[in-house]
């Protein structure tokens, strides 16, 4: 049985019809451990790289390879939540797993088209010396799905404050927090809105100044103490295991990235509970 997001416990759009325009569609990814092939969608898995692209290395530690996180084919996706650029049906995502100054990880997003069936296709170097090794995902299968979710701390300052005393009202009664249950979708997913656990930090393109949008989010669960309960999978097996991540207390990393400018440059942001 497919990892799936349990029915939402309340009509969010019923009880609070004000953050209806801010929906988004968002794909969770259900990362399970397992044996992902090289030409699978996967978190943590082996990369379709072409032979004659050397492997990347972390522009901190020259000579360091980065290890592959997510690779996402366009035809394994249910809804293409994420607009994938003109010619290419393939998005890979790489970091550093080394420690680095004033971040977790460094990454790198690489968009393509995916190569042809029988292309040469360059093998994954080693992680390199210095992994911190809560930063090295265990290869998994993927469960795409999408969802339906709302803002929470991206939700206007404005809106907030006239909802907060209906949310407090909501959380009093029936015990639903509209933050932790009702809002955003935790784990590793693909569009929608970042899972961030404090206050929002949404990069602004370097060259043409405007706010990026949300790419990827990659979190060390699918549900902590307070979400879980509402957005926690109910899997077969309860021995299923994720990639083992843990960024910082068990929180996330935000990949942004900017659709209006040549080659969609693209920054990182992180947090922590």
């Amino acid at each position: 049985m497919n990892p799936r997001t349990p029915g939402r416990p309340l009509d969010v759009e019923a009880l609070f019809p004000e953050v209806v325009p801010y929906r988004r569609r968002t794909v969770r990814l259900h990362p399970r451990a397992g044996s992902p092939r090289r030409r699978d969608s996967s978190v943590g898995g082996p990369l379709l790289w072409p032979a004659e692209e050397p492997w990347p290395t972390c522009p901190e530690h020259p000579g360091s390879p980065m290890v592959a996180v997510v690779q996402l084919r366009l035809a394994d996706l249910p809804e293409e939540v994420v607009p994938f650029p003109d010619g290419c049906d393939l998005l890979q995502v790489l970091w550093c797993p080394r420690d680095h100054d004033g971040c977790w990880v460094e990454p790198l997003v690489v968009w393509r088209r995916a190569p042809a069936e029988g292309a040469r296709v360059r093998t994954a170097p080693p992680p390199p010396a210095g992994a911190v090794r809560r930063h090295l995902p265990r290869p998994c299968t993927v469960h795409p799905e999408a969802v339906t979710e709302y803002p929470s701390w991206d939700l206007p300052q404005e809106l907030w404050d006239a909802l907060e005393e209906r949310f407090d009202r909501l959380e009093e009664e029936r015990g639903w927090a509209y933050q932790y249950h009702l809002s955003t979708a935790p784990g590793i997913k693909l569009g929608g809105y970042p899972g961030w656990s404090q206050d929002p930090d949404v990069p602004r393109c370097p060259a043409c100044r405007r706010p990026m949008e949300h790419l990827l989010t990659v979190e060390s669960t699918e549900g902590d103490a307070l979400s879980s309960t509402a957005w926690t999978p109910a899997d077969q097996d309860p021995r299923t295991e994720g990639p083992g991540l843990t960024l910082g207390d068990l929180g996330g990393v935000y990949l942004f990235e900017c659709r209006r400018c040549p080659g969609r440059p693209f920054a990182q942001r992180f947090d922590c509970a």
